[in-house]
């Protein structure tokens, strides 16, 4: 899963948003090929959903946005995401798709973009960076402004 900073062919910056949880939620990514400079700025939005399943389809999208494997660098402001990617995910996989302790064990939440997830890291080499959401980062703060944009068409 893991690409050194010097493999890094692309960022992608996503955030999700959601009015209400659940409620209205919209999701955006921004795309940044290093070697050339383009970037590419796509978003989307669901009448009722929750902000985890928004921040999971900006990643599943911006991802699914890629033609070849890429070597990627993730910059979410998802703490649900990056622990998702980096640490639960190895155990929620070795328990097909459960959490919990053993005997006690419950489906994981929004194991359907989990999965989706999954098979799209398969394809690319990912690394994780964590940013604090509105903190004044660039991409992270357009993201946002994205992902509210998209919902609001339901509101």
């Amino acid at each position: 899963m893991s690409a050194t900073e010097q493999d890094v062919e692309v960022r992608l910056y996503t955030d999700g948003a959601c009015s209400g949880n659940p409620g209205p939620g919209g999701w955006a990514f921004i795309l940044e090929h290093l070697a050339t400079g383009q970037r590419k700025e796509v978003s989307g939005g669901e009448p009722e959903t929750t902000n985890n399943r928004m921040e999971l389809m900006a990643v599943i999208e911006g991802l699914g946005a890629l033609k070849r494997p890429t070597a990627v660098c993730l910059v979410s402001d998802s703490q649900y995401v990056g622990k998702g990617l980096t640490e639960w995910m190895p155990n929620w996989k070795r328990n097909n798709w459960k959490r919990g302790p053993a005997g006690a064990r419950k489906p994981v939440k929004n194991v359907d973009l989990w999965q989706q997830l999954d098979e799209l890291i398969a394809r690319h080499t990912l690394t994780y960076e964590w940013v604090a959401g509105h903190a004044g980062h660039e991409e992270n703060e357009r993201c946002d402004e994205l992902a509210v944009a998209a919902y609001q068409q339901y509101l």
